[in-house]
């Protein structure tokens, strides 16, 4: 089982585009940074919400990188295009 991390939050309509301009950036910082990093999807949702769908290996590797925080340029970058944070989950994959 896998350990899927859900983070819904609020982007003001001026800041979606240097959200996603961020998102490349953020995606290789997670890669080079986070162990137990396995994949990410965002998904826009109606108004001005975003969910985050984050794939890791385990809920240590998940904690491990929660504690890390913005600690690099493209995530740094990408979490400040964010307004306001909605809701933020944890749960593991089910077999």
């Amino acid at each position: 089982m896998t350990t899927v991390e859900l983070t819904r939050f609020r982007v003001l309509p001026e800041n979606a585009d240097r959200l996603l301009a961020a998102r490349p950036a953020m995606l290789a910082d997670f890669r080079a940074d986070r162990e137990g990093f396995v994949d990410a999807m965002l998904v826009r949702l109606p108004g001005d919400e975003w969910l985050d769908i984050v794939t890791w290996r385990s809920p240590e590797d998940f904690a491990a990188s929660r504690a890390k925080g913005a600690n690099l340029p493209g995530i740094e970058a990408f979490f400040n295009a964010i307004a306001e944070l909605v809701s933020a989950e944890e749960g593991t994959t089910a077999p």
